[in-house]
């Protein structure tokens, strides 16, 4: 008789089997093999026969059980390495993600700084100053007007859309979405007009009450991931009276999809105004996506009519509800609360004024001001440019969260309409109690848990479920169970980088999560590979804000490398490296896959840019210029476009001149006039004075020469 003992998988458990066997050898051989290639089995560690003297047994339990923890102590470490890799992979994206949002904080000041200075402010003014609704669309017309004024031509073979809508219509829109099909322009414009009525109509916390039969599922961010939503039918169903739904805000930007996101919940709002229901996100601001991609898919999308979709969609926006709560116990909002955050005053308030967060009121505006003044002008340190762009940026952030520190000016309601509305769309929680200003975003909060009981206490709630916040599993609980974070759009900085989810309540109010990911490409791959994956992308774009800051790192190192070595410890390039870049990253972790060290352990810290350059080199441009222009090109991008009001791509030299000028006043940046001209003249092919400025903002994009090499 032969004792077999077998340790199942996973490794960890040591799950161990123990049974007999009456076999010959013949048939023995045959069972381990059997066993080895079993799915179940991890291994087979050792057969003791106890009848027959003259069998040896082939390992003793001694050796079987250390052989057992060693494999062990293996899984885990390999886990464990995967993980932390992870992690700080993910650690990498949000904190760019978050200094991006400062930037565009930052941009937003800059078209205030630029209406005040240029000295042709049309150019400018039309990205603040609303148009009439008779400009974009007449409350007057009826839909008939629409067809009259854009035809439909017979080879459109999309949906076409008759209001009020059916289910029939909604179901054509996924159909023709799931193909890649566009909504012609002139039903976009029929939908988005409906959808602003039905709004028009909506509180501005909507109150809801759940049911054994109709529970509620509560989506987080899809930001354009058109995927994630079919999914999200796919398992839970489409909306309808029996399945309602409420989408928490930031439906728009980043992914490519937005548009059609917005068209297939804007028609299921028409069709069940009472099941679904979406709540203003910080990205439903159109400030906001002339940065992040929604502006930019729209026009690509509707050439002809795409400043007409634009356009109704900023009113739209503005008419999007602020909260919702579930059975008097669930608040639900995008972002979070704040120690100063009133239901009462945020339900009584004109929600539509504020087109958008990224303009504040006048008189915050002018409080700023005053803080600015009180400012000296110089300081100690040599990065003067990034501190002036931080100060400004933490201007907004003060504001958002606290009053003016030794104000006498008296209470002004568009300051509190503005302040409220920034906090519950831009807030995030920390464990720590208190409410400070949210300095990694640059606007709104963090808010602790005494801040969440006080509220609850207050307005006698159980739970607060928002969005806003990316989470690796879909979603987190924190505040004691108080406070859920639910975030839907899956794969969000790098395909197998998170997992999207979902919550369905009933009336026990106990909420359920639905997790899920999109994977068209992660399936083939193991888990090292999908690591991998993620890690590549986001040491890819650190690399690349690293080379962005290249005079300033050089530097901060310099400080460090007294004896002109080149090379400074591990803890010095770690703290030179926080003190330029200020993303709070782990960087002795980083500090392998980014710069090469000496035998001596210490680091090369010219390494950084060796793997990196700008694009097309242009002799014209000094390499200052080069780095700032490489560093703001997303800024500039943005700022161009608003002024080529005919989407043409040529800005005037003289634009282009005074624009540039004015950015670089408002960040403090002192560059030579002569050389900026200069390059601008060279890029002027045809010398018509005109630009293509997308041409010459491509050339300053950071080039990783390692993968040009692997390419070519």
């Amino acid at each position: 008789m032969h004792h077999v003992f077998i340790i199942r998988k996973p490794f960890f458990s040591l799950a161990f089997t123990e049974f007999h066997l009456n076999v010959d050898c013949a048939q023995w051989t045959e069972f381990v093999i059997c066993l080895q290639n079993s799915a179940k089995v991890a291994c087979v560690f050792f057969i003791v026969d106890y009848a027959a003297s003259m069998c040896t047994p082939l390992l003793s339990v001694l050796t079987v059980i250390r052989a057992a923890i060693l494999i062990q102590n293996w899984y885990r470490f390999t886990m464990a390495r995967l993980e932390m890799r992870r992690r700080y992979s993910l650690s990498i994206f949000q904190s760019i993600e978050y200094a991006d949002e400062q930037d565009q904080l930052q941009l937003s000041n800059f078209f205030t700084f630029m209406l005040d200075h240029c000295t042709h402010p049309d150019s400018v003014s039309h990205i603040f100053t609303s148009p009439s609704v008779s400009q974009v669309v007449d409350e007057g017309l009826y839909l008939t007007e629409f067809e009259k004024k854009i035809d439909v031509p017979d080879s459109y073979y999309g949906p076409r859309l008759s209001f009020p809508l059916t289910v029939e219509d909604a179901n054509a829109l996924l159909h023709a979405f799931r193909n890649e099909q566009l909504l012609h322009a002139r039903y976009v414009l029929q939908l988005l007009r409906e959808t602003r009525r039905v709004l028009k109509e909506m509180p501005n916390i909507t109150h809801l009450s759940t049911s054994y039969s109709k529970e509620i599922t509560v989506c987080g961010d899809l930001h354009g991931n058109l995927d994630d939503l079919l999914l999200i039918f796919y398992k839970n169903g489409l909306p309808s009276e029996q399945n309602r739904y409420v989408f928490n805000g930031d439906f728009v930007d980043r992914g490519k999809n937005s548009m059609e996101i917005l068209i297939i919940l804007f028609a299921f709002l028409l069709i069940y105004p009472n099941d679904l229901h979406l709540n203003r996100g910080n990205h439903e601001d159109y400030i906001m996506n002339l940065r992040y991609g929604f502006t930019k898919e729209v026009s690509k999308k509707y050439k002809d009519h795409g400043q007409q979709i634009l356009c109704l969609l900023r009113d739209v926006f503005s008419w999007l509800p602020l909260a919702t709560i579930i059975d008097s116990k669930v608040l639900i909002l995008h972002g979070g609360i704040s120690d100063t955050t009133d239901l009462d005053f945020l339900n009584a308030l004109e929600r539509n004024k504020l087109k958008s967060l990224m303009r504040p009121p006048k008189s915050v505006r002018d409080r700023q001001d005053q803080v600015k003044e009180r400012i000296p002008t110089t300081r100690p340190s040599k990065h003067i440019a990034n501190q002036n762009v931080a100060e400004k940026t933490q201007h907004i952030s003060l504001s958002g969260s606290a009053e003016t520190s030794g104000s006498n000016l008296p209470p002004d309601p568009a300051l509190k309409e503005w302040k409220q509305i920034l906090d519950i769309l831009w807030s995030d929680p920390r464990s720590q109690n208190g409410c400070t200003p949210n300095k990694c975003r640059g606007g709104g909060c963090y808010f602790g848990p005494d801040v969440t009981a006080k509220l609850f206490e207050r307005y006698n709630l159980k739970m607060l479920i928002r969005s806003h916040e990316f989470k690796p599993e879909g979603y987190e609980i924190s505040h004691n169970g108080k406070v859920i974070t639910i975030f839907s759009a899956s794969n969000y900085y790098e395909e197998g980088s998170n997992r999207g989810a979902y919550i369905k309540l009933n009336p026990e109010l106990i909420p359920r999560f639905v997790q899920y990911q999109v994977s068209k490409y992660t399936r083939r791959q193991n888990l090292r590979e999908r690591v991998g994956t993620i890690e590549s992308s986001a040491l890819k774009c650190l690399r690349e804000k690293i080379y962005a800051h290249r005079s300033e790192l050089t530097s901060a190192f310099a400080q460090y490398d007294l004896n002109g070595t080149g090379r400074i410890s591990v803890s010095d390039w770690a703290a030179a490296m926080e003190s330029v870049l200020q993303l709070e990253l782990p960087w002795r972790m980083l500090r392998s896959q980014l710069a090469q060290t000496a035998p001596d352990g210490e680091v090369d810290f010219m390494s950084c840019f060796y793997d990196l350059k700008i694009g097309q080199p242009i002799k014209e441009a000094q390499p200052a210029l080069v780095e700032t222009l490489c560093r703001y090109r997303k800024d500039l991008e943005i700022i161009f476009n608003v002024i080529d009001k005919d989407h043409s791509g040529l800005i005037s030299l003289e634009e282009f001149g005074q624009t540039w000028k004015l950015f670089a006043s408002h960040l403090g940046i002192d560059m030579y006039d002569e050389s900026l001209d200069k390059l601008v003249l060279s890029i002027d092919y045809n010398k018509d004075g005109h630009i293509d400025f997308s041409e010459f903002l491509e050339a300053f994009h950071v080039v990783h020469r390692l993968e040009k090499k692997a390419n070519s």
